[in-house]
């Protein structure tokens, strides 16, 4: 079966460090706009009636790479290995990634068709999407439902504050919306499991800039936003 790329998103993310491990966990806003071939009207009529749509997608960065039974999911701290088909590590035999989001609105645009404005994405810009489903509130809910591993691993959410050394306000290089998205991403301690240095300088992209932190205990500092290089 050939799967068949009819999207690309755009987020914020150039990079896959700093991007949510889940999808819904940010308020991070993304557009989806289809290849030539899918951009037509018609194929989006009535999807501006649902609240959040399913994206299948290819977890382009890792076609190619080696895959194993078992991997080392970050909420069980990295050292513990499960299969992985009890968990949503990238690394798969299909590279396939599933994510809902919330639809904000479908947009028309001139020269270029159906624009979806999403928002909750955790996919880095420029994924491919094969395609689009829409959320169902009866059948996809399942409020009741067990989450493994995850239900006892406990989820960790550090304080964010920003102490730039240029003393620049960082609500005069994003707008509001980008900068709680940032808030809540950093919120979630996008480092890797393994690494806990206090001293540590670490650096994502996001929307245009480089942002450097360090983490101390449950306090993560924002020490530099910079415009990215080009």
């Amino acid at each position: 079966m050939e799967c068949k790329i009819i999207a690309r998103i755009h987020s914020d993310f150039p990079t896959k460090f700093g991007i949510p491990r889940q999808s819904g966990l940010a308020e991070t806003k993304a557009e989806i706009i289809f290849e030539p071939g899918y951009a037509s009207e018609d194929a989006v009529r009535g999807l501006e009636g649902y609240s959040y749509i399913w994206l299948i997608w290819e977890f382009s960065e890792s076609v190619g790479k080696k895959v194993h039974p078992t991997v080392r999911p970050p909420r069980l701290g990295g050292n513990t290995r499960v299969g992985v088909f009890a968990t949503r590590s990238p690394f798969r035999p299909n590279p396939i990634g599933l994510s809902s989001v919330r639809l904000d609105s479908v947009e028309i645009r001139e020269g270029t068709g159906p624009v979806l404005h999403v928002t909750g994405a955790d996919l880095m810009d420029g994924t491919p999407i094969f395609d689009i489903k829409p959320y169902l509130v009866y059948a996809d809910s399942h409020p009741d439902a067990s989450s493994g591993f995850v239900d006892s691993a406990a989820r960790r959410s550090l304080t964010v504050q920003y102490r730039l050394a240029d003393g620049l306000d960082p609500a005069l290089i994003f707008s509001e919306d980008r900068l709680n998205a940032l808030t809540e991403v950093l919120s979630q301690d996008p480092r890797p499991s393994y690494q806990k240095d206090p001293e540590r300088i670490y650096g994502m992209s996001f929307a245009g800039h480089e942002v450097k932190f360090r983490v101390e205990g449950e306090m993560l500092t924002v020490t530099e936003i910079t415009p990215a290089a080009d």
